[in-house]
């Protein structure tokens, strides 16, 4: 294990977690456990800058997400996951940065305003929603994390933690901290089944990897295909067709997929029948994990002693990190 680099990635856990997740994300982190340091957060503190008024629903999908990551083949032993609350230090370095952050560079951050309108807070915009691009830069260098696994639409983020890494370091005359690079997945983002936004917990357009072959099924079956498609004899597009963006994804059989694009483009293959391939493709990739997290889920006890056993690992790690800030920061009284 290359243990000079360390990657950090997370998720918020505000529900299971969805196709989008594996493609965009999880699948990198089976490969990078058996290369790199891994640290995967559990960021319930930032699930609360929009779901403030429900952290019992954040506290129990914590456990949900847990068991996500251990179905898909995320090893504790390699991988140490933890929860974001239970390590206070990142809140701490995160008011110290937040010296170091203009409010008309926040306002400028493209990820951040494009999930202000996406959830129309408006003039009722919570401070910690606005300004959690600064936590997220706790989140990063309170483990000194080198490697982000990000979508593209994060990049964003990860400039920002670069440019507070620079002027920490310049201010305080030191190299305590490091810059970190971003990682993006070959699938960054996966489109929903409605065809018109990535898939996404609030937008319920999401299959999620927990789901039963019935819910799997009823959400293929609604899937976004060519609206202009009427009739089975009629050639039919394949651009922006849903069900093909999943079979280039999900369907190893290239030359079977080439072979259903053409048919469909010529007229002959009905919609119902192309959905029902792809359920047969996505329940082979399911089914395992779907059975695996069954099984991990009659012992709950057990997967709470895994974030607990990996967040006392991690409180080393930030205790350590915040030692060195406070001393070139001269707050080591």
């Amino acid at each position: 294990m290359q243990n000079k680099s360390i990657v950090l990635t997370g998720d918020r856990p505000t529900g299971p977690l969805h196709l989008g997740h594996y493609v965009g994300s999880l699948l990198n982190r089976i490969t990078l456990q058996d290369q790199y340091t891994q640290y995967v957060m559990l960021a319930d503190i930032q699930a609360l800058t929009d779901n403030y008024e429900n952290p019992q629903k954040v506290r129990e999908n914590c456990l949900q997400v847990v068991l996500d990551y251990l179905a898909i083949g995320i090893d504790p032993s390699k991988t140490t996951i933890f929860i974001q609350s239970m390590i206070p230090q990142i809140a701490e370095l995160t008011i110290f940065y937040l010296n170091l952050v203009t409010v008309a560079r926040l306002q400028r951050n493209p990820t951040v305003k494009t999930e202000i309108a996406q959830k129309g807070f408006g003039e009722s915009l919570p401070a910690g929603f606005f300004m959690y691009p600064v936590s997220q830069a706790a989140d990063i260098t309170i483990v000194k994390g080198t490697i982000i696994p990000v979508g593209e639409d994060q990049l964003p983020m990860i400039e920002q933690t670069n440019e507070i890494v620079r002027s920490f370091n310049r201010i305080y005359k030191t190299d305590v901290l490091k810059e970190c690079q971003a990682l993006v997945p070959k699938t960054a983002r996966l489109t929903g089944i409605d065809g018109q936004a990535k898939m996404g917990k609030s937008l319920g357009n999401a299959i999620y990897l927990s789901d039963s072959i019935d819910d799997l099924s009823k959400k293929v079956m609604q899937m976004y295909t060519d609206p202009g498609h009427l009739r089975v004899e009629d050639p039919g597009k394949i651009e922006g067709n849903m069900v093909f963006t999943y079979l280039d994804i999900f369907d190893s059989n290239h030359d079977q997929v080439q072979a259903l694009k053409d048919q469909y483009q010529a007229g002959g293959l009905g919609d119902v029948k192309l959905k029902k391939y792809l359920i047969e493709v996505l329940d082979v990739k399911l089914r395992p994990i779907r059975e695996r997290r069954l099984a991990l889920s009659q012992d709950l006890a057990y997967i709470k002693g895994i974030m607990l056993a990996g967040t006392q690992k991690v409180q080393i790690v930030a205790e350590q990190t915040m030692r060195e800030v406070k001393q070139v920061m001269h707050l080591d009284y």
